[in-house]
């Protein structure tokens, strides 16, 4: 089968979604802030070598790259293109992170957490993902909710002011009216990539 690739720009100025035909991650999907995050995938590794890359999100179809916005996109995008398209035929989709690396989410396992995601599911997370990102519950202690955002989202402006009221405004409408949400970024600095 022939490889193609699309690629899309984000509502984030720095980051640019690189979209196959064939799936880059099976199950989940994981964020990498560095090259040291990546040693198993070789594609998000060779992804880092480029001068100015902050973030390799995996996805389904898709790898969204980030950038710290010094460089113009003519700069670095054919050079994305071809490492992406090298190593997409011997890119395995079911790759793994190292699991006992993973940070755990307080709760993560309570009922009131499943509902609460169950209805970004529905809501919110469908136009992350078609915009390169995505969003993960890092804790919640029944009236106070954390997010962190992935992807494309983790620098774009409108994700930490515009997004983060409509998701507030969705669960106070769906789930509880006194419900507030905020964004920690506790989790940029992980040692290794980090599995959703």
């Amino acid at each position: 089968m022939e490889i193609k690739m699309m690629v899309q720009s984000t509502p984030n100025p720095n980051a640019l979604k690189f979209i196959l035909n064939v799936p880059l991650k099976t199950q989940g999907k994981v964020s990498y802030k560095n090259a040291q995050q990546c040693v198993h995938n070789p594609m998000a590794a060779a992804l880092f070598t480029i001068p100015n890359i902050t973030e390799v999100y995996f996805f389904d179809n898709y790898v969204t790259v980030t950038q710290d916005g010094s460089l113009d996109w003519d700069q670095i995008q054919e050079q994305i293109k071809k490492i992406v398209l090298e190593y997409a035929a011997d890119h395995d989709p079911n790759f793994q992170v190292e699991e006992n690396k993973k940070p755990s989410i307080a709760g993560s396992d309570d009922p009131e957490i499943a509902k609460i995601s169950a209805i970004l599911d529905n809501t919110i997370r469908p136009g992350l993902q078609m915009d390169g990102g995505d969003l993960q519950i890092v804790s919640f202690d029944g009236i106070n909710l954390t997010v962190h955002y992935q992807g494309a989202c983790g620098s774009c402006p409108s994700a930490t002011m515009g997004t983060l009221n409509v998701i507030e405004n969705i669960l106070r409408d769906q789930y509880n009216p006194e419900i507030t949400v905020q964004t920690d970024g506790y989790m940029q600095e992980q040692e290794y990539g980090t599995a959703y």
